[in-house]
């Protein structure tokens, strides 16, 4: 028997099977076509992966900046996951985005709506700021401060059109006409281009530097153009100012020329006086301390809120005559027994300690807590038996941080010390 006869045998036996059997074979291989495009369509195209642990974050945003839902979210640019859902806000918009669980995401990450082309096709791409922090967890919340969204087209094509309405036709034409004139036209224009190429490269090193700078100026402008009446009054001020200068410059041209002359005379003048001038600024700078040290008092003796003397005067004196009341009314007061004493005495006495108001008047009210009334049968507010009128307290003691009051002077003789006279 030949080594190919049983190989051979089988292959026929299964040709003449299949040939029986094709319809259900044409079935079975159809299918096997669906499932395998179904997968990979699923898994490969629409890159759904239903075994996948996943987390819904929510991200806060300005405006939807065209994000739809179904379109990717990356990390770095690489794909993690899809939007779910963008819902309105209150204050702007609200993307639910279906996320890898095993991406791991600082909670301090930027998050930015981008476009793959100026046509759209947008994207939400988290750009972490560091590695750091505690990452992102299931039902998270990105704040708005912390997402972009692209600038619009029509935002674009409403700053191009202003820039475009600032620029003069009539200018750019000569642009064009002097770079079409001579053979090095060409040249000046590429000249131009990579300037402009060069500065536009040295702007985008400093963007954050920049975007800083306009939106710092931004209050200046719109102060500016707030306070635009009242500047354009002022300048018109100033030009009238400037031209009655100009009217007056004969006048300035004299005042000018003699100028000279008379700093000249006053330079002398304080050279002549230098040796005085110290001594009155000496005596100027003593008057203004003092001065100012009763600023106080000088502002109590010239008050606003009283008339001056004249107007008192005058108030006095109406109908023909001089008008004043007066009270013959006998204002009753406590003579104290004990001595007085001196009122300019530097040696400060000790205070007396029976301090009683003898007086048995009725009417007089005597100040003091000692002379409040007392209950029925209560008489210490009357002085004790055998009491001394001149009873002082016990002097303040001496020690080593006494000041001694030498302007007190010499023990005076007893003769020449001071006598209560009267009640």
């Amino acid at each position: 028997m030949n080594v190919l006869e049983p190989p051979a045998r089988v292959l026929v036996r299964a040709a003449r099977l299949g040939v029986s059997h094709k319809l259900l074979l044409s079935t079975l291989a159809q299918l096997t076509v669906v499932a395998v495009g179904a997968a990979y369509l699923i898994f490969g195209a629409l890159r759904t992966d239903p075994f996948a642990t996943q987390m819904l974050i929510r991200v806060e945003l300005a405006e939807s900046g065209g994000l739809l839902a179904g379109q990717d979210v990356t990390l770095r640019g690489v794909s993690i996951g899809r939007v779910q859902s963008v819902r309105l806000r209150e204050h702007g918009a609200e993307a639910t985005v279906r996320i890898d669980a095993t991406a791991r995401i600082p909670r301090d990450t930027l998050v930015r709506v981008s476009a793959l082309s100026p046509a759209g096709e947008q994207y939400l791409d988290f750009q972490p700021t560091g590695g750091d922090g505690e990452p992102l967890t299931d039902g998270s919340v990105i704040d708005q401060r912390r997402t972009t969204t692209p600038i619009p087209l029509w935002k674009v094509l409403g700053n191009a059109d202003g820039v475009l309405a600032q620029a003069n036709p009539d200018q750019l034409r000569a642009i064009v006409d002097e770079l079409g004139v001579g053979p090095r036209g060409p040249e000046k224009l590429r000249d131009l281009l990579t300037g402009m190429r060069l500065m536009f490269d040295t702007l985008d090193g400093v963007l954050p530097q920049t975007t800083a700078l306009l939106r710092a100026s931004r209050p200046v402008f719109q102060l500016v153009t707030d306070k635009a009446a009242g500047l354009r009054t002022a300048t018109g001020a100033f030009a009238d100012t400037l031209a009655g200068v100009g009217a007056k410059d004969a006048g300035l041209r004299t005042l000018i020329g003699t100028t000279p002359q008379v700093l000249a005379t006053m330079d002398k003048i304080i050279a002549d006086n230098s040796p005085t001038m110290v001594q009155l600024l000496g005596n100027l700078t003593t008057v203004a301390q003092l001065s100012y040290i009763r600023v106080p008092a000088l502002a109590q003796l010239f008050r606003d809120d009283r008339g001056s003397l004249l107007e008192a005067v005058q108030s006095i004196m109406h109908d023909g005559g001089v008008w004043a009341v007066a009270s013959l009314y006998f204002r009753h007061f406590c003579d104290y027994p004990h001595p007085r004493d001196v009122p300019f005495d530097p040696s400060y006495p000790e205070p007396y300690v029976n301090t009683y108001c003898t007086s048995d008047d009725p009417g007089l009210l005597v100040r003091g807590a000692r002379n409040a009334p007392r209950p029925p049968g209560d008489d210490t507010a009357h002085p004790p038996p055998g009491w001394d009128p001149g009873q002082r307290t016990d002097p303040t003691p001496l020690g080593p941080h006494t000041i001694p009051l030498p302007s007190g002077g010499p023990v005076m003789p007893p003769d020449s010390e001071p006598r209560r006279h009267g009640n």
